[in-house]
């Protein structure tokens, strides 16, 4: 098992998750965090830090495509360790449907 994060991050970017993580497994895209698969040790600390729900063990059903979106995006953006403020319009977006297919971004964001 492994926690990921789902598409309740993007243009949210809250970072309590980063904060708490022993392991430092957070990577940072332009609006959205991501948890690398393999550095994950599973204690789930993280997972209630979210004030968006944006953070859910993989064992949980319909989560596929988030362990893919992870992993990939993992390997591809900087590692992030310190937590900073969310987007100023962060509570905007907070609960919108379908945030993936309108709002993701496949860029980097700043990490460390």
């Amino acid at each position: 098992m492994t926690y990921v994060v789902n598409d309740n991050c993007i243009r949210c970017k809250f970072m309590d998750c980063v904060e708490v993580c022993p392991v430092d497994c957070f990577y940072e895209g332009e609006n959205m965090l991501v948890i690398h698969p393999d550095e994950c040790i599973d204690c789930g600390v993280c997972e209630p830090e979210c004030p968006v729900d944006a953070i859910k063990p993989d064992t949980e059903p319909g989560l596929e495509k988030w362990l893919q979106v992870n992993a990939e995006y993992a390997s591809k953006w900087p590692n992030i360790t310190v937590k900073r403020d969310p987007p100023p319009d962060a509570k905007a977006f907070e609960g919108k449907p379908g945030k993936f297919d309108l709002y993701f971004s496949p860029e980097p964001g700043e990490g460390d």
